[in-house]
């Protein structure tokens, strides 16, 4: 990535990541941290990009090629990075994304990303939320709130003090609630982690003959927005434009980031999985299956065969991307959940998305503005 200014109107895809200045560090920290001025910018990518693949408790959505894909759809970007004397240790990515509600908001998806201690991940949560005061009193804009969607899980007593749930609709929003699936045994392993239906639907469709292919073609992104947009249909979903698929593949596929898996049968597509591949984990994004054939249980075999190839590939985990809690027939994502719990995994429960407000009339007019959306 070629280095630019950090000017706050400048578009982000190849801005240097900016380390976070020793103001405001707690004095517990401040020891410890240093600045890495001297190393270029790209490199300064490298490094926070090897960083997150080796955090769990993080994700894509903090990497410097997902901010690449973020300017296609109006976000821009810049960092707070905190260094210490072995290397990054914690901070993020940050979008910026001017609303029509008149102002601006920043939001870290996947972020912060802070030490597993307790202790000191709010050291450098409270570090982290200093360099962006410090940020946000340069701009020329008003800025609403900062959100964040940290990859942590509820309960692991990191302090979220001054932070408050989204509390009305809004689209800026991740799920909260997932299934990850252990790929560390075997494939015979794997099998036996999921639930008996599970199992036995892969069966039917290895009988049927069903087939598994990859295919980021042109031909490909029209079968797989075909079978998202019917899936979408029945399910009651908005859909992506095709624009966005477009930029998002550009992006990730040269990258080895993302692939389009297709379950076939007899020539024709009946389900589709856009696979996210980052770190130890690999992540069912995007996808669908169509209403015809359901008897020869396609979209089973489909992820089976996701997850072998993610093993494969180095990942530990396969991410399901959202499930409703247990519990709620009633959740939007009932559906295409039960679907997903038949592969067995862990349930994830990640704190809920949280703003930190800047100004409260000018959120209240953002807030406004997304339910009126």
């Amino acid at each position: 990535m070629s280095p630019r200014s950090e000017s706050a109107t400048q578009p982000a895809s190849r801005r240097g990541l900016r380390d976070a200045p020793f103001a405001g560090i707690p004095a517990a920290m401040a020891g410890a941290m240093r600045s890495s001025a001297a190393v270029a910018p790209i490199d300064r990518w490298a490094a926070w990009d090897r960083f997150l693949e080796s955090t769990p408790a993080t994700g894509f959505m903090q990497s410097s090629w997902w901010a690449d894909f973020r300017t296609t759809v109006g976000f821009s970007h810049f960092a707070a990075i905190l260094k210490g004397p072995g290397g990054i240790v914690g901070g993020g990515m940050v979008q910026r994304l001017r609303h029509r509600s008149g102002a601006v908001f920043y939001y870290m998806q996947d972020g912060p990303v802070l030490p597993t201690d307790a202790a000191l991940a709010g050291d450098v949560l409270e570090a982290t939320l200093a360099t962006l005061e410090e940020r946000r009193a340069t701009e020329k804009e008003n800025v609403t709130h900062l959100r964040i969607e940290p990859r942590w899980e509820e309960g692991a007593g990191i302090p979220l003090a001054g932070f408050e749930p989204v509390a009305r609709r809004d689209r800026y929003v991740e799920p909260r609630n997932t299934l990850c699936v252990d790929l560390r045994p075997k494939p015979d392993g794997i099998l036996a982690g999921m639930r008996p239906k599970g199992r036995y639907n892969i069966s039917v469709a290895r009988r049927h003959g069903v087939s598994v292919v990859e295919d980021t073609s042109p031909r490909g992104l029209a079968d797989f927005l075909r079978i998202y947009r019917d899936t979408a249909g029945r399910q009651g979903f908005r859909t992506k434009p095709k624009s966005y698929f477009d930029a998002l593949l550009a992006v990730a596929v040269p990258r080895g980031r993302g692939a389009l898996l297709f379950a076939e049968h007899q020539g024709r597509r009946l389900a589709a999985a856009l696979v996210i591949l980052f770190g130890s984990r690999a992540t069912y994004f995007y996808g669908g299956s169509l209403a015809e054939r359901r008897h020869i249980m396609a979209p089973y075999l489909l992820h089976f065969v996701a997850m072998c190839r993610a093993k494969v590939a180095g990942c530990e985990w396969y991410d399901l991307w959202g499930v409703a809690p247990e519990g709620e027939p009633a959740h939007p994502w009932a559906g295409i959940s039960v679907l997903k719990r038949r592969f067995g995994g862990r349930e994830v429960r990640l704190v809920p998305t949280r703003d930190y407000v800047y100004d409260r009339s000018a959120y209240m007019r953002y807030q406004a503005a997304e339910v009126a959306r």
